[in-house]
């Protein structure tokens, strides 16, 4: 095709790229800007850290759990109307978050919003995937597509602080509902329907036990600091979603069309790059969730200051991936992601070291260090997995890939949000002790969600400058833990790269 040809063909398809963009940014918009909203949630809603918790968690483990069915039944029953049912179900979620009048009530609808969120973003990619077939069409688009997604991810924290600060954090929610009702518009007028001749069949024991296995998981990473790691419960809990992720193991290897083809696990190289993928997204990307937690409950900036505190992390995350490619021209993807993973890996050390500092300067650059790996390896981690398959078993691949990034973010966010958790109880009691004052029943709870304004009410005002003091470096010690535990995921995974897929290819 000449080049004439295809510039005229991607405008041609301009609109229907910009309108399944929008559809996969929602996805991150809506992540992004509910991480800056947390702590004004847990304030408002009188909700515990592990409330907060699930806000993300149930959302994420929805998205994660039916991304793959999503694209099956898209496949099958056609792109557009999946697409619209995403659309519509993701708007009526938001409204029931935005309007949520309990914490329980805002994970529910969490939740269900985490449904919407994976029938928007399968659907998508397949309206892109099949309107561009050139391959210059096709790289353009996804540059294209990158780009938006890149510039979603830079602006939602600063849209999430503005929203906070003069419409309220339920906005953070309702702003979704006028985009969702453009966004189907222009799927009604613009994208024309498509089905896959021959649709795969649905695995449902498949993504029944596998959903059930990251709810018990998530579960028990949750409630572990709480309820103790050796109670009966979080024991329970942990041992039925190992147990269930063995029973889903188990029907994957008898199934006829399995959601997961264990079969590519076989492979040394693929193993490596799905380590890489789980890795990036539970100690990297995780952190658009985690970062304004911290610059808030830590650095006790407001919801605006944390929007403009992320701009290191988050423009160091659009840049990156373009290093990355031309880093491709002299290194091999068993090196990039060795090194993104280093990168990650260094950086979450530094982030240790400014949790526990008061330098802004340092800050700045450990966020950028961070986002930097970041980046790295959200250019490198999908085209890595897709190399080292054959062509015909691109597809199972991709899914696979997106599973393992999103399963990543939820272990990610419930795993680090424990050890932060653990670190703030345990650090809190000797703080308390060395300032001399009391543990008030329900302080730790408050100080545990960020809800310092109750959490202070509960003493007498001359003990206030102790209790900011306490608070803070409570706060700063659990996070310097995150940051470490996540530094150790990691370079583990850097040395699983480095030596699992020293025989892939280019």
């Amino acid at each position: 095709m000449s080049s004439i040809t295809a510039n005229h063909s991607l405008s041609r398809g301009t609109p229907l790229l910009l309108i399944a963009s929008m559809g996969c940014a929602m996805t991150v918009l809506d992540t992004n800007v509910v991480g800056i909203v947390l702590p004004t949630i847990a304030r408002e809603l009188n909700a515990s850290f592990a409330d907060i918790e699930w806000v993300i968690s149930a959302y994420v483990l929805c998205f994660a759990a039916l991304l793959l069915p999503a694209g099956s039944l898209a496949d099958r029953f056609g792109r557009k109307r999946v697409f619209l049912i995403g659309v519509a179900l993701f708007a009526a979620a938001s409204l029931a978050c935005g309007v949520a009048p309990s914490a329980a009530l805002l994970y529910v609808s969490r939740a269900v919003q985490g449904v919407g969120a994976a029938f928007l973003l399968a659907p998508a990619l397949a309206i892109i995937g099949h309107a561009f077939h050139d391959e210059r069409e096709r790289a353009r688009a996804w540059a294209v597509w990158g780009g938006i997604m890149g510039l979603t991810m830079v602006l939602s924290p600063l849209l999430g602080g503005v929203i906070n600060a003069w419409l309220g954090w339920r906005w953070a929610f309702g702003i979704n509902v006028p985009i969702c009702a453009l966004l189907a518009t222009g799927v009604v007028r613009i994208v024309d329907e498509s089905r896959d001749p021959t649709p795969r069949s649905l695995d449902l024991w498949g993504i029944a036990l596998f959903a059930a296995a990251m709810f018990a998981l998530t579960w028990a990473l949750i409630a572990g600091p709480e309820q103790g790691w050796l109670s009966t419960a979080v024991a329970w809990r942990a041992s039925a979603g190992v147990a269930l992720f063995a029973a889903f193991v188990g029907v994957e290897k008898r199934c006829a069309h399995p959601m997961l083809d264990l079969a590519l696990f076989r492979s040394l190289p693929f193993v490596g790059a799905i380590v890489a993928m789980f890795a990036y997204a539970s100690s990297a990307q995780v952190m658009a969730s985690l970062l304004p937690l911290f610059l808030q409950n830590v650095r006790g900036e407001s919801a605006l200051g944390a929007g403009v505190g992320m701009l290191p992390f988050a423009l160091a995350m659009l840049v990156f991936p373009q290093l990355g490619r031309k880093l491709a021209a002299y290194m091999d993807s068993r090196r990039i992601l060795t090194l993104g993973l280093t990168v990650v890996a260094c950086g979450n050390l530094a982030m240790m070291a400014a949790a526990r500092s008061t330098s802004l300067a340092w800050l700045i650059v450990a966020m950028a260090l961070l986002g930097s790996g970041g980046g790295l390896l959200n250019g490198e981690t999908q085209k890595a997995i897709m190399g080292t398959v054959p062509r015909e078993r691109a597809g199972m691949a991709s899914g696979i890939s997106t599973t393992s990034r999103f399963t990543g973010i939820l272990l990610g966010f419930s795993g680090l949000g424990a050890v932060l958790a653990g670190g703030v109880r345990s650090t809190l009691s000797g703080q308390m002790a060395h300032a001399g004052l009391p543990i008030a029943p329900g302080f730790v709870e408050r100080v545990m969600a960020g809800d310092f304004e109750r959490a202070f009410a509960l003493y007498a005002p001359a003990s206030m400058e102790s209790l900011v003091r306490v608070a803070h470096a409570s706060y700063g010690s659990g996070f310097a833990r995150a940051f470490c535990a996540a530094a150790i995921v990691a370079g583990a995974a850097a040395s699983i790269v480095s030596l699992s897929m020293k025989r892939s290819k280019r």
